[in-house]
Formats: C-alpha cells, structure tokens, sequence
C-alpha cells in the first residue's frame, strides 16, 4: 500500500522578492520565486499593447507591451471574438458608461480561421494582450488576444459564450449543476471554464469567486478609458496565490510563512477558495531563517548543480542549451552485481526519479534527452518507459514523453512558459580569484612580507594578527619556535619591529592566509 503524501508549502519573504518551496515528503520538488521589486512580465498579466511590426510571412505580429523585447502574437492566437475587444477598446472613453459599452457589443462573427493578420492588425493598433509565455533568452512574451482570468474553480472569459466544462468531472448529473449555476449567474457576454476544483462546491463559494473575477477585470477598465498609452490592465495573483490556486487539495498538509503580512492575506485568500482548509496555514517564528530550519537551502545547494547525485554512487550530469537540455545517467561507483542487467535497470529507474523532479525543479522546458545507461532487455526498456510516463503524471506543464530509442536514448517534450530556474551553487576560489592559478608556492613568503611592511609602514599597524593553514604555519615558524631568528616570524618581527600573532585555521587551504588588526578586523 502506497505511503500517504506529505506536502508541504513553505514560504519565505524577504525585502526585494518572495521564494516559494514546495515539499514532498520533506523533499524539495518545486522552487518558484517572485520579485517584490522592479516590474515582470508574468504569464497571466494583461496589457494594453501597440502593434509595432505586421509580419505577413509569419503572419503574425510584433507588440509593444513596455518590456525591452516587444512580445509576439500570431495570427491563430486573436481569438474568436478579436472584433468585440477591438470594438471595446476604439469606443471606451471617460465619457462613456463602459458596463453598458460591454454589454451591448455584439459578439459575432467569429475570426476567420484561414484569415491574415495583415486584413486585422495595422501598426499603431492598441490591443489587449495577455502574456502565455514570458521573455525567455533573446525572445520577448508570446501573447494572446483570448482573455482569461483564472480562479481555484472558474475560469472567466470576458467576450465569450460558452461554459465549458472539465472532462474530469465524471458526473454527468453534477455537470448539469455545474452549467446551469454558472449560466444563471454569468452577465451578458461573459462566458466561462468550470475547473476540476468545482466539483461538489456549493453555490456561495462559485458565486463569490465568479464576482471577484469580474470584478478585477471590471476594475482595469477606468485606466483603459482614461489612457490609451501601453500600459498594464491587471495582474495574475502573486506567485503564492497562483500556486495555492492551482495545486490546493485535500492532500495538502501545512502551509508555513515566515511574514505575518502575507500570512493573512493567504489565509484570506484560502478562505475564499476553500474554506476548509484555512486551518493548514501556520506563522513560523523560529529564530533560524525558515528555509535553514526546513532543511530547504541544503536540498537547493545540492540539487542545482551540474552534476547531480542519485542513489548508491550514481549520478545525473545535466548540461542546457538554447535549443536542448541533456541529461546523463552515470552508475559511478555503484557496485557491481551478478545481474548486470537488473543493476543497470535499478540505476536507471532512480535516474528517472530524479529527472521528473529536476524537470519541476528547475522548471526546464522544450526539448529534453535523456543518456540512460544500455539495457539489453527490451521488457526493461518498455518498464522504464512507463515508469517514466507515471512519475511525469503529476507535472502540471504540458508534456510528452517518448519511448527509448535503439540508442538508448529518451525524448521528453515539456512546456516551456518561463526561464529555467538557474542558481549558481558554486563559489569563486579565495587563492585564484577563479583564475585557475596561483603563485608559486617558493614565492609565498616574500608576497606575505611585501603586504606586512604595507600594513606596518603605510598604515602605521604594529600589532597584528596572521591567519595561516596549518601547513604554512609550519612553514613560516619552521625550527618550531616563533622567536628564532631563522624562522620567518622571528625576523619579520625584527625587522619591521613589529608584533605577529600566528593562528592556524585548519579550514583554510594550503596557501591561504589573512592579516588581521589587533581588533580582529580582516584587512584588505
């Protein structure tokens, strides 16, 4: 019988951005971040935009949304009802009541599907945008024309008619519900997506939601039609709230944040959406940074580095281009066993372990292969497939993956919406400076004499401190006394008439060493 899942969110705010850690049984399995300063281009934002360039050959267009890159929108992602928004967006001004401007517009004909943007964009155009893929490298946002503001239950589409419904809810009885609530609450020209989440809600909480989607949408009108510069028309929720929205269930078990300012707006928001679990969402006050006390900064330094360890000696190299992630599968010093097929079938199966959560981890997307290590038996390669196919299951990004090819290799396709999150988990060598290279090892004492007649001479220091390894130590106080004249202590001392404390740090490296003043200051 499988284990119950443990999954916890634990949210960390600091002055300039907000890190969000999802855990899975005490196991980091997502890491998502969200500046609190300086303005993003985030999947979900709407903006009023102007069309710079029409590409007839792409038939598509490029826009000014007030990003450096201008964002990109083809043909195909206008909408069915670009007219009734283009139509909004010419008639809305100060003057005009824009509740009745609304409704009154009529939402036929549909765009053409076999149309060219030419006969619909002109540059200069304003048009409402909303981003469906953020600037990732030298591209700007791809955008969309099809408005959509999401909710833990509905999905509100403004000029819209129809209300879908998710193929997930099995009941057709609870559809009908479902449809027919969502209808007789919905305003003229307002359609609708009923999630999963919906099913078995009552009516208050589908009404309240309903109101506050069209509310916030209602709410970036009075901009619209005081100004028809480039400007933004509303946000997403912040990245806390979007998460909770979209992966809140029954299995959630704790909710930790470290501010009680966000603390309260999540339990809000909880309660809005499932009230229930309002319960799950605790203040951590720990004296230890929250990320520290729940063991989440050890896993991010272990887990973002190139290579990646595994199971039993076993590692992951992970290499990223423009155009490819690649993953290698290494056994490294795992033993050998009789079963040199069931091995290798062991390794590769923690391998495929590990690359679903690095996939979420690291929010890698486009086109991923995967180097698993040869399998002679073709019903290890059919098992390794499948099990591949069911840790991927839980992803929320769209994907695909492939078979194993002759080679060996694995194909997996995952959408990319956002850059992939990337942190440097290495430090820039103290000796070298990341040069590669030191100076020679003969040299050593002439470069520490050269620094300690500066300090004495230029800076008028006559006491002072030296840090050393252990193994200069031994060789700057050689003979075993710090006062005889052939050790180099004793005759820097009587040189520069000066006082020298040595103190062997065993952390150090084999040349390392730091000068100090007598109030224990390190010195440049």
């Amino acid at each position: 019988m499988e284990s119950e899942k443990v999954k916890d969110l634990i949210i960390d705010v600091r002055a300039t951005e907000v890190q969000i850690a999802l855990q899975e049984n005490h196991r980091l399995i997502e890491l998502n971040k969200e500046s609190s300063s300086g303005r993003s281009f985030t999947v979900g934002d709407a903006f009023l935009g102007k069309v710079k360039k029409v590409m007839p050959a792409l038939n598509a267009a490029f826009v000014d949304i007030g990003d450096e890159k201008e964002a990109f929108i083809h043909y195909l992602d206008l909408g069915l009802y670009f007219d009734a928004f283009d139509q909004f967006v010419r008639k809305i001004n100060p003057n005009t009541n824009a509740g009745d401007l609304f409704s009154s517009i009529q939402l036929g004909p549909i765009l053409e599907k076999e149309g060219r943007i030419e006969n619909v964009l002109k540059p200069g155009q304003m048009l409402i945008a909303q981003i469906v893929k953020e600037p990732i490298s030298t591209k700007g946002s791809r955008l969309t024309a099809e408005i959509s503001l999401a909710g833990r239950n509905i999905v509100l589409l403004p000029f819209a008619e129809k209300v879908s419904i998710s193929q997930k809810i099995a009941s057709k009885e609870e559809k009908r519900r479902l449809e027919a609530l969502v209808r007789s609450i919905l305003p003229r020209n307002y359609g609708a997506i009923i999630r999963t989440a919906a099913e078995g809600k009552n009516a208050a909480i589908l009404v309240a939601e309903l109101k506050a989607l069209i509310s916030k949408w209602e709410a970036s009108w009075n901009n619209l039609s005081r100004s028809k510069n480039v400007q933004q028309l509303f946000t997403e929720y912040s990245k806390t709230t979007t998460i909770l929205r979209d992966l809140l269930n029954d299995e959630f078990s704790n909710i930790y944040v470290n501010n009680e300012r966000e603390y309260e707006e999540i339990r809000r928001y909880i309660s809005l959406i499932s009230p229930d679990q309002e319960k799950i969402v605790k203040l951590y006050d720990g004296k230890e940074p929250i990320f520290d006390h729940f063991e989440v900064s050890r896993q991010i330094k272990s887990s973002f580095g190139k290579v990646v360890p595994i199971k039993q000696g076993a590692y992951l190299v992970i290499e990223s281009t423009e155009a490819l992630n690649v993953v290698d599968v290494n056994s490294g010093i795992r033993a050998k066993t009789k079963e040199q097929e069931q091995n290798t079938f062991d390794v590769n199966k923690y391998a495929a372990e590990e690359i679903a959560r690095q996939l979420r981890l690291r929010d890698m997307g486009g086109i991923v292969i995967v180097d698993f290590i040869d399998m002679e038996s073709q019903e290890h390669r059919n098992e390794l497939y499948k099990y591949m196919v069911e840790l991927m299951s839980t992803d929320r990004a769209k994907h695909n993956v492939l078979p194993l090819t002759k080679f060996g290799l694995m194909q997996i396709t995952r959408q990319r919406v956002r850059p992939a999150t990337e942190i440097n988990t290495t430090e820039v060598c103290p000796l070298c400076h990341g040069t590669g290279k030191i100076a020679s090892s003969s040299l050593i004492d002439e470069q520490i004499e050269r620094r300690l007649a500066y300090y004495v001479n230029d800076k008028n220091l006559k006491s002072l401190t030296l840090k050393v390894s252990p193994i200069l130590g031994a060789y700057l106080s050689r003979k075993g006394s710090l006062f005889s004249d052939t050790s180099y202590l004793g005759k820097w001392k009587k040189k520069y008439k000066c006082k020298i404390t040595q103190e062997e740090v065993t952390d150090f490296s084999v040349l390392q060493n730091e000068f100090y003043d007598e109030k224990g200051r390190k010195l440049d």
